[in-house]
């Protein structure tokens, strides 16, 4: 099979009693890396259902996932940080009704509660448990792969390669996980993991995160706890009164920008139906004019990457800012001042 599902065919996943088949129809669907998951572009990233942007009606969440599994999506991201557990059990309840053939899941290991002596923990021992913790609240049995969550926090980039990626490697070699994988801002330290780890390979899928940049890109604009900064907050917001000026929604526009990206897929995440619905439509219903133009303005008018990890990988030279404008770094900055005791450092971490 090659790299790309054909756009107008039916994905393995495809349950013709259960699916929306002329939505799964209009999702492309590309393999990931040299596994044998071939993915939805859109993927859902289960984050929202832990309350992490805002508080949210689990009730509302449960269809929010049935409605993106049914029209298309067959790709589920989710970890034990996201509501310090309540991410994993509000999916679970929502995995109940859901045919476990169409879908792949993903959790993560490494990155759990928000006291900060308690944040993260990637020993081996603590990796095992982990999975079988995330096991018991989503009710399943296995998931199709587990990542290491947040390695730049690491108190060494040893440990990473000397015991998680390990104790990963049995949890797969017991069955409760096919795939192995590794997630983190800074691509120096992703690239130095492949390049070490006997258990990271060569031909590994890159999933695409957050096309809205955690909220900054909304209409609602970013949560209390982004470490983005004053200038790129302001930025944003600006884009997204422009947007409403000339009708289109910044979100949409966002979405885009990462759909039109050479990559396998790109999580979304929203524990609102109606914007469920909304970011579907980046598949179903491509850009207006207004909305292309709209765009191109944007691009010219802010200093923005509207997907940071992305844009490091390869966006023009002329589409970057002129100063570094994500916020790799800031967070884990501010964490090791607070490990320190550096009780001037007012922390965002949580």
């Amino acid at each position: 099979m090659s790299d790309i599902a054909h756009d107008k065919g039916l994905p393995a996943t495809f349950l013709k009693d259960f699916h929306n088949e002329e939505s799964v129809r209009q999702m492309t669907y590309n393999r990931l890396g040299r596994t044998d998951m071939v993915v939805s572009a859109l993927s859902y990233g289960a984050s929202a259902l832990g309350s992490v942007f805002r508080n949210t009606d689990d009730t509302e969440g449960l269809k929010v996932v049935e409605y993106v599994i049914k029209n298309g999506v067959n790709y589920i991201d989710v970890a034990p940080w996201y509501g310090h557990g309540k991410a994993e059990q509000v999916l679970g309840r929502a995995l109940q009704t859901i045919p476990r053939s169409s879908y792949f899941i993903s959790t993560k290991v490494g990155r759990y509660l928000p006291e900060i002596d308690k944040m993260f923990d990637f020993g081996a021992e603590r990796t095992i448990r982990s999975v079988d913790e995330s096991l018991a609240r989503l009710g399943l049995e296995k998931v199709d792969l587990v990542q290491v969550h947040d390695i730049e926090f690491a108190d060494n980039i040893d440990i990473i390669i000397n015991e998680t990626l390990p104790a990963l490697q049995k949890v797969k070699d017991s069955g409760k996980a096919r795939y192995i994988g590794i997630t983190g801002y800074p691509l120096n330290i992703l690239k130095e993991v492949l390049e070490r780890s006997s258990i990271q390979k060569n031909g590994t899928g890159v999933i695409n995160a957050s096309p809205v940049s955690m909220g900054l890109l909304t209409e609602r604009g970013a949560p209390d706890w982004h470490p983005a900064s004053d200038d790129v907050k302001r930025s944003c917001a600006e884009a997204a009164v422009y947007c409403r000026q000339m009708g289109t929604d910044l979100s949409r526009v966002a979405l885009s920008y990462s759909l039109d990206l050479p990559l396998p897929t790109t999580l979304f995440s929203s524990a609102s139906l109606i914007n469920a619905k909304k970011n579907l439509d980046a598949i179903f219903m491509p850009l207006t004019d207004t909305e292309r133009k709209t765009k191109e303005e944007i691009m010219k008018r802010t200093p923005l990457e509207i997907s940071h990890f992305v844009a490091c990988m390869g966006i023009p030279r002329y589409m970057r800012p002129l100063k570094n404008e994500n916020w790799e770094g800031v967070e884990e900055d501010e964490y090791w001042a607070v490990m320190r005791g550096d009780k001037t450092t007012a922390t965002k971490l949580g």
